[in-house]
């Protein structure tokens, strides 16, 4: 593993942590089956979407983690789960890391404009976003509260709407549909705080979780959890966004992401986080089923 990092194009991609990609690509392939009711875009516009997957994936998790490294350096030298990262490590120097960020920040603007005109802004707000995220004196994740908007904002509002941008105006994506990723992302989020809550602490870095405490962090999150919940069922049976056909098999499956939600967040892990993306993915599946009218090549 050690002479793989010796490499810098291996080290890049340690910094990039392809792991989260999905984080981003996930949303933003929902809002392009949303936007065409297709699951895959017309064939026209798939040049595009593959190069929005780049962006949204590779360079934009570049550069906003590795500025991100830059800044959590203190923090990161004392939280066990960061033990392998790449500036802890000495596999990257800092200077060189900085220089990175430029790069990656300039291509995952370069790549937007291929992508479309309207896919830079949403681009840019997203750097910018990051920078205030970590950087000081604004450094939001050290602002309990702005740490879960940012966050919630860009993965459940941001990324898939700039997968609806790819064939729609983005001022026409659905609100309710942000709404929804906006709830679950915040509850999503809100857990990572307490996973890193001895190394920030150590730090001196006030997250959500230092400020307000793990008992707290996790009663919010099953606030926002169920509200998320709650919402998605009021849109069904309001069939808006959300197909009426998937009100039965949510009134069946909410009890259960929301019992496993409280259950695997008493006291998370990335791992246990990790779960219950993975079962949420369930109930996405069927919205699109639904949504679009069949799997691919049935029901067509």
């Amino acid at each position: 593993m050690t002479q793989v990092l010796d490499r810098p194009a291996a080290v890049l991609v340690a910094v990039s942590r392809p792991w989260f990609w999905p984080v981003s690509w996930v949303p933003a392939y929902a809002g392009t089956v949303l936007a065409g009711r297709a699951w895959l875009p017309d064939r026209a516009d798939l040049p595009r979407a593959a190069v929005a997957l780049l962006v949204l994936g590779p360079l934009i998790w570049g550069a906003v983690l590795a500025q991100n490294d830059l800044y959590d350096l203190p923090s990161d030298r004392v939280n066990p789960r960061k033990g392998t990262a790449p500036l802890v490590t000495g596999a990257v120097s800092a200077s060189r890391l900085r220089v990175w960020y430029r790069v990656i920040a300039v291509a995952a603007l370069v790549a937007a404009v291929f992508v479309g005109p309207l896919f830079v802004p949403g681009v840019l707000g997203v750097l910018l976003l990051g920078w205030a995220y970590s950087v000081p004196p604004l450094r939001l994740k050290t602002r309990p509260g702005w740490d879960v908007a940012v966050n919630s904002l860009v993965v459940g509002v941001v990324s898939p709407a700039a997968g609806w941008s790819i064939t729609r105006p983005p001022w026409e994506f659905p609100w309710e549909f942000g709404l929804i990723g906006f709830l679950f992302t915040a509850a999503l989020y809100v857990p990572t705080t307490v996973t890193d809550l001895a190394a920030d602490t150590s730090a001196g870095d006030t997250t959500f979780a230092v400020r307000f405490g793990r008992r707290f962090a996790y009663r919010l999150g099953l606030v926002l959890w169920a509200a998320a919940l709650l919402i998605s069922l009021a849109c069904a049976w309001l069939d808006v966004v959300v197909p009426r056909a998937t009100l039965v098999p949510q009134l069946l499956m909410a009890p259960v992401l929301f019992a496993v939600y409280a259950a695997l967040t008493r006291r998370p892990s990335i791992t246990r986080l990790a779960m219950i993306s993975m079962l949420f993915g369930i109930p996405t599946i069927g919205f699109a089923v639904a949504y679009i009218g069949g799997l691919p090549g049935i029901l067509r």
